[in-house]
């Protein structure tokens, strides 16, 4: 019989560590940093998703990967494997130019790569993906967009499922659907706008309120008929001068949805402050359970396993201090657990809680 123990120890040895004395891991080469067994049990036992996590963002070398995927290494595949995640939701948002075309090339792009990498990764359309990809030691994508500008009609909605797409967040900044927490002037969801949200609802595709400006966000909402997500964002009860952020209120009506919303850990969303951590990430998470119940908090890092200022020239702050992305999932869990989250609450963050959602979605 396998123990947990065995387990355990077979996980710390596939990261190439050592167990640490009084039932601690050092999982990652060349990090002194040292994780407990609970901690290390947890994200290897649950199903992780990110809710907008990235592969890279280095688009550059993501272009490479989708149109010649033989480009992608096995050590890439095994960096982001070691990092706990099961599933990213690599969405991307266009904005400008011909979004319709740069997005059906995006997720052209997702299809050839997972094809390409069949025995890596696996398409999730199912919430029976998740479970499998797990099962499997695959990673799971989640096709997605941070736009919904390429709905010109509401029958795209059903020719982008149909390609697979999953989540479609309604806006950006601003479109014809809705305004965007960047615009001035948010008039709030259109009357096509709640067509394309009937739509989704109808064929299973999510609806993402994450970049929408209040007034939106609170049409959506009372639109769909379906869980509402924000995959990434946080509390503006916390850093009151982020239009990003989500208000008490419209997490509370989010909430009586069945819908989730997905932490981030982008520093301008987290604090408004000299000093930001993964402690202030933390508060962020005591406030919406406390707010609405464990049952609706997520992850949505919005953040890859490199961090987004190496991305930036010149060099700009959107990185939480003392932080290695690669090891954010276990950096979380760890936090977690030392400010006294129940086992069940911390698998329901790390990916149920987005589970269930998705399955009140989804239609297949």
């Amino acid at each position: 019989m396998i123990s947990r123990r065995t387990v355990l120890k077979g996980a710390a040895l596939s990261l190439g560590a050592p167990m640490i004395n009084r039932g601690r891991f050092s999982l990652f080469a060349g990090s002194e940093t040292q994780y407990s067994v609970r901690t290390v049990d947890l994200v290897r036992r649950s199903t992780v998703i990110d809710m907008l996590g990235l592969l890279t963002l280095n688009y550059r070398k993501l272009s490479v990967w989708e149109t010649d995927p033989g480009r992608f290494r096995q050590a890439d595949f095994a960096r982001l494997r070691d990092s706990g995640i099961t599933v990213f939701h690599p969405a991307v948002g266009y904005f400008a130019g011909d979004i319709y075309t740069e997005s059906l090339r995006d997720i052209k792009g997702w299809n050839a790569f997972i094809a390409a990498h069949g025995k890596e990764f696996q398409r999730v359309e199912r919430v029976a993906d998740c479970k499998q990809a797990k099962a499997l030691g695959k990673i799971g994508i989640l096709i997605g967009q941070q736009n919904s500008a390429h709905f010109r009609t509401v029958e795209d909605v059903n020719r982008f499922y149909d390609l697979g797409q999953r989540v479609s967040q309604l806006t950006y900044g601003g479109n014809n659907i809705g305004g965007g927490s960047s615009d001035p002037r948010d008039s709030g969801l259109s009357k096509y706008g709640v067509q394309i949200v009937e739509r989704m609802n109808e064929v299973g595709m999510a609806v993402d309120i994450s970049h929408c400006g209040d007034r939106t966000t609170m049409n959506a909402i009372e639109a769909s008929r379906k869980p509402v997500l924000v995959t990434h964002s946080n509390c503006r009860a916390l850093v009151p001068g982020s239009a990003r952020c989500k208000t008490d209120e419209a997490i509370k009506r989010m909430a009586a949805t069945g819908g989730v919303m997905g932490i981030t850990m982008v520093r301008a969303f987290v604090r408004s402050a000299a000093r930001v951590t993964i402690e202030h990430v933390l508060d962020h998470f005591d406030h919406l359970t406390k707010l609405v119940g464990v049952e609706h908090a997520g992850i949505g890092s919005d953040v890859d396993l490199d961090g987004r200022d190496t991305q930036v020239r010149p060099a700009r702050r959107y990185d939480l201090d003392g932080i290695d992305y690669a090891k954010k999932i276990y950096d979380l869990t760890e936090g977690l657990v030392s400010r006294s989250y129940s086992s069940r609450s911390i698998e329901l963050i790390l990916g149920g809680n987005f589970e269930r959602a998705l399955s009140g979605t989804w239609t297949v």
